[in-house]
């Protein structure tokens, strides 16, 4: 298959941004999070396998709306209708398989695409060897109890009433308030910042990111906030890996739930790991990933 970047057009008109890198017949199809983030973290991926022993072509791509992809006019209500919906976003996956020929693959997902991983294995499960759910929850109570227990520990009384204040009042842009969400973001979400994915601006795709998430991590005031999975993990039937920071802003108790309840699972946590632990420890993290595949593939896979 053709590595580097290649523009796919979807069925709708619209074009997505792919990369593939990595060579060998395993493939890894691997969807950001935000929603509205990029395929950024997922870029070494294939590099980091190999330095686990495997060879794996890694699949990245941007969706509708991010960075490196098309981004419609979501300000037009009939647009946002159609595009800005969870069954749009899973559809697009297996659209993207397609356009890139590819089956019998491994499919990873973090955050927000555990999300998408999560229903695209229930509903997909056919195309799969493996799924690897990457810091999503099951149901979105779960997160919010987290992070807000989070914030109490890492930030004094009076910041997180005022976080709170701002928060029943929408004003999202007060200066201090954003001051506060940078030193959660820096605990629990970006514990490490490496340069090479530093933009000069901003590469999240906020039209799609208020619609589902919100202002940031640590409220959920979009569409996210409905999200409830829990009675659908027994349809995930492919060998599972859960994986979380053991530092961040999913719960780890949330993790060890549904590693129980998805029929053919492991849980596996990252030490020091924040919610991007791919790049905050990233030895420990492929090394879970690598095993995974490893044992999948071995068909000496075990729960």
């Amino acid at each position: 298959m053709k590595q580097g970047t290649t523009i796919i057009t979807l069925d709708n008109g619209y074009h997505l941004w792919t990369n593939t890198q990595g060579e060998g017949d395993i493939h890894l199809l691997a969807l950001h999070g935000g929603p509205g983030g990029t395929h950024e973290y997922w870029e070494d991926t294939a590099q980091q396998l190999k330095k686990q022993g495997l060879n794996v072509q890694v699949h990245m791509y941007d969706q509708l709306g991010s960075f490196y992809s098309d981004q419609p006019d979501y300000d037009d209500p009939k647009i946002a209708d159609k595009y800005l919906t969870y069954n749009y976003f899973l559809d697009e996956v297996e659209e993207v398989r397609q356009k890139l020929g590819i089956d019998k693959f491994y499919l990873i997902g973090q955050s927000w695409g555990g999300a998408l991983v999560q229903m695209y294995a229930a509903k997909y499960g056919q195309h799969l060897k493996g799924a690897i759910i990457s810091s999503m929850v099951d149901n979105i109570d779960d997160y919010t109890k987290h992070i807000n227990q989070v914030r109490e520990e890492a930030l004094p009384a009076e910041a997180v009433a005022y976080m709170k204040e701002k928060e029943a009042s929408g004003d999202w842009d007060d200066a201090k308030y954003q001051s506060y969400v940078d030193v959660l973001n820096d605990g629990y979400v970006d514990r490490k910042k490496p340069a090479a994915i530093s933009h000069l601006a901003s590469t999240m795709a906020t039209a799609v990111y208020n619609v589902f998430q919100g202002d940031n991590e640590f409220v959920v005031t979009g569409k996210l906030k409905e999200w409830n999975f829990t009675d659908k993990l027994k349809d995930i039937k492919v060998p599972t890996l859960v994986t979380f920071g053991e530092h961040e802003t999913m719960p780890l108790d949330t993790a060890k739930r549904m590693a129980k309840a998805i029929p053919h699972a492991r849980l596996a946590t990252t030490p020091e790991g924040g919610h991007h632990h791919m790049i905050d420890n990233a030895p420990v993290y492929y090394d879970h990933l690598a095993t995974f595949i490893r044992d999948v593939e071995s068909d000496n896979f075990k729960d």
